[in-house]
């Protein structure tokens, strides 16, 4: 298979600078060039490339795991620099979607680049195969297209589009080389206008729109209606249109309606009747393009007094601007209770109470999603040749919960094709030859398929599974082929395969409650369901690792004053850390997205971690009032001797080394900050240099079972309890709560946070004592709970406590 060590991007617009800065982030260098601007000198010549990694190095979202990554990226021009595009292996092209300015470009490229090397474009709405029409053969074999989307870091899909010239070895090493380097959703798409997500998620966009002037709904109705309740991104319709641009939009269609530089016959599609509304083409005349303007469908104002800013929604048919409204639907009210995701839409669609008049939320839903599962099934085979792949690029592309069809078998497809035939709708050809030949869903489960299921395949009219590259692997998909060991209602014991079992947590937001510990406990004690393993990993398939521990019942406890229950709470959480540190065999943490409080804690336990570079992790306890209590301050002082004693293995207790140690520990947990990535968390010391970071999300499970298996195989041996950490003591202590002292004498903390900042002091520098005294690890998480429990008792966390649960944001009092 063909090696990429250095790739070329050409174009440092937004999306070639973020391109650039992505390849920085897995450890590839890349040249990062653009034009000259004109009657330019000297280093004014790669001003636009300089301008545009400026603008990655700024962007937020950050587009670099940490900001030294920009290093890898070396800007130029295309005039002087050209000839080094002979020493890359990929070179992306990334300018203006004009036809002739990208063949004239390439024609250049195609004169200096090396034989064999691979030659993409990052268009949007071109028709691949035509920019490349009379090249050499070495370079139409070395050619294709590579969509990506913005912004590269985040957004997983990548769509990969081959003309019938390409070579299948050069584009199975992108397909390779993006999955596992990049954390890429691959996606094969055709040749046509938009490709798959654009195609359909417009569609999607314009018939919404359509809905809604018909309906005479708000622009607000139509967020609350197109978001979460139907598995959609919170930001629905229209705030993902400000996000976008407005702009970005108008493009994507008029390479559906033939009004760009297409270069190809629209597609004439069943609903080429679609288009932009009236009020959306004043918008663009106007330059309300969204956030990079600072107004679009919605506009944030600076409110009076300090307060929050207000965002202010615009109507539509006046094109003018008013406080939001909050829209009122009975349906989406009764929708919150639902956590499954079919039973939610069976709900608002109506499909259970088939008898029941539709409300307004059930009528708007029943033909955006009708319309929508209509459209894509007409699309196969023009835009791909399976569901498999318009679905994975709705759900990366897109960030749906589920993709058309498998919303469509949540919604169930015999009684909606029934409803649309009785309604008088089209139904598509496609879904009559699904029911026809006596199936009623596009999927079904396959326990021996490494996806752990089969798809209906339209072409051959039989099920075929579903095919995912090795080591894309899922706890779910897991559960159905090797079956679950034992559970619970908030974590279940999941045999992998090979001796090593998963910790799967399935809680609300994965918080940390008694099922949680009380599985992990059983699991790791002699004679428990554990016996019959070698090694462990603890992960799960949600979105988040873990928030944390579970407020709602601390608070309960503390409310209540059973402050024995609090205190064995403490207990328990700490013993089931320390169960999975000392434990006789190696548990493997592979934490992933939320990370936070409880969910760090434990992940500073494990043998290892094997965590996806998408980490947003810290101990954020400060937040509601409180410190780490389940083991977190100990595991952060352990770190900080144990770096001072890498420096200097013979310095005391109150070294230079352990009070910088000491110092950025202390602010780490006193400001409760969170890593942005894996990289950052290792600079925080929550991640060790030996622990190895996942970048695609689908194979962290795959990967952490490998480094399980590689700890048990090399003889693991589980560390013992310390009994001898030199205290920080008082010198050490004195330092800090002068520190503290200080920010409240400046007005920067409260008292409370004061207070805050003194706990978490004592407990680091292990009391007011002499420093270099040996104290144990029990020692320290004795502190721990103590000065936990002392401030489960202060007015003024109780009611952080209560705010963050009524509202999910933070308190300062």
């Amino acid at each position: 298979m063909k090696q990429i060590h250095k790739v070329a991007v050409l174009g440092a617009g937004t999306m070639g600078a973020r391109i650039a800065a992505h390849f920085s982030n897995a450890g590839v260098p890349s040249l990062l060039l653009d034009i000259v601007p004109p009657d330019a000198d000297g280093p004014a010549r790669n001003k636009i490339a300089a301008a545009g990694l400026d603008g990655a190095r700024k962007s937020k979202p950050a587009a670099f795991f940490e900001p030294s990554l920009a290093r890898l990226v070396t800007i130029g021009n295309l005039d002087d620099d050209l000839p080094k595009l002979a020493g890359v292996d990929w070179i992306i092209e990334a300018v203006v979607e004009n036809l002739e300015i990208k063949r004239s470009l390439l024609k250049r490229i195609e004169a200096v680049r090396k034989p064999g090397s691979i030659v993409t474009t990052n268009t949007s709405g071109l028709p691949v195969a035509k920019i490349a029409v009379g090249f050499s053969d070495d370079f139409r074999r070395s050619w294709f297209g590579t969509h990506f989307f913005n912004p590269p870091r985040y957004m997983r899909l990548l769509e990969l589009i081959p003309t019938p010239d390409t070579d299948p070895a050069l584009i199975g090493a992108v397909e390779h080389f993006c999955d596992v380097q990049l954390g890429k959703g691959v996606v094969f798409a055709k040749d046509t206008p938009n490709f798959i997500a654009n195609r359909i998620g417009t569609f999607s966009v314009l018939n919404v729109m359509r809905l809604m002037q018909e309906m005479d709904l708000s622009i607000e109705d139509v967020d609350a209606l197109t978001g979460q309740a139907v598995g959609w991104p919170r930001s629905a319709t229209f705030r993902t249109i400000d996000l976008v641009g407005l702009d970005i939009l108008g493009h994507v269609v008029s390479n559906m309606v033939g009004g760009g530089q297409a270069a190809s016959p629209a597609p004439l599609d069943e609903r080429n009747d679609l288009k932009l509304p009236d009020f959306y083409r004043q918008m663009l005349d106007r330059k309300w393009l969204g956030d990079k303007t600072k107004g679009g469908f919605y506009k944030k104002v600076k409110a009076p007094d300090g307060k929050e800013d207000e965002r202010l929604a615009l109507d539509w048919k006046t094109l003018e601007y008013h406080p939001r409204q909050k829209p009122r639907f009975a349906a989406l009210d009764m929708a919150k209770n639902i956590d499954e995701t079919g039973a939610r839409i069976r709900m608002l669609l109506g499909m259970d109470n088939p008898a029941a008049k539709p409300d307004k939320a059930a009528t708007f839903l029943w033909g955006a999603l009708s319309d929508l599962w209509t459209y894509s099934a007409n699309r196969i085979p023009e835009i791909s040749d399976s569901i498999v792949e318009i679905d994975r690029a709705m759900r990366l592309g897109f960030n749906w919960e589920l993709g058309p069809f498998e919303l469509w078998d949540a919604a169930g497809v015999e009684a909606t094709v029934a409803r649309m035939k009785k309604e008088g709708r089209p139904v598509a050809p496609n879904v009559e030859k699904l029911l026809s030949s006596g199936q009623n869903s596009w999927y079904t489960d396959d326990p021996t398929s490494p996806s752990g299921c089969r798809y209906f395949d339209l072409a051959t009219g039989n099920w075929q599974p579903k095919t995912v590259p090795e080591g894309v692997w899922s706890v779910e998909v897991a559960r159905k082929s090797n079956g679950v060991v034992k559970k619970n209602s908030g974590a279940s014991l999941v045999d992998l395969g090979d001796g090593v079992a998963c910790i799967q947590f399935h809680s609300k937001m994965n918080s940390l409650g008694a099922d949680i510990i009380s599985l992990i406990l059983q699991t790791l004690k002699p004679g428990g369901p554990g016996d019959a393993f070698d090694a462990f990993v603890i992960t799960n398939d949600a979105a988040n690792f873990s928030v944390g521990a579970n407020l709602m019942l601390l608070l309960m406890s503390v409310q209540e004053e059973e402050w024995d229950d609090v205190d064995m709470a403490i207990r328990q959480f700490q013993g089931m850390t320390q169960a999975v540190k000392f434990s006789p065999k190696p548990v493997v943490l592979a934490p992933f997205g939320l990370a936070l409080g409880g969910g760090c804690e434990i992940s500073l336990h494990g043998a290892a971690r094997q965590p996806h570079a998408e980490l947003y992790m810290g101990l954020v306890e400060v937040g509601v009032g409180l410190l780490p209590g389940g083991g977190g301050c100990k595991e952060m002082l352990l770190r900080a001797v144990d770096s001072a004693a890498s420096i200097r293995p013979d310095g005391r207790g109150e070294s230079v080394e352990l009070m910088e140690a000491m110092k950025k520990v202390f602010e780490t947990i006193a400001t409760a900050k969170v890593a942005t990535s894996a990289y950052e968390a290792r600079a925080l010391g929550f991640l060790s240099t030996s622990d190895r970071i996942t970048m695609n999300r689908d194979r962290v499970l795959s990967d952490a079972k490998a480094c399980a298996l590689e700890l048990f195989r090399a003889g693991y041996e589980p560390p013992v309890m310390r009994t001898d950490i030199p205290a920080p003591g008082e010198n050490m202590l004195a330092a800090l709560k002068m520190g503290v002292y200080l920010m409240r004498q400046g007005g920067y903390i409260s008292d409370h946070e004061q207070k805050l900042g003194t706990k978490i002091a004592e407990v680091l520098c292990g009391g007011n004592i002499t420093p270099g005294t040996p104290i144990s690890e029990q020692y320290v998480l004795d502190l721990e709970r103590e000065a936990f429990k002392s401030l489960c008792g202060e007015k003024k966390t109780q009611e952080r406590i209560q705010y963050t649960l009524k509202t999910g944001k933070t308190l300062r009092n």
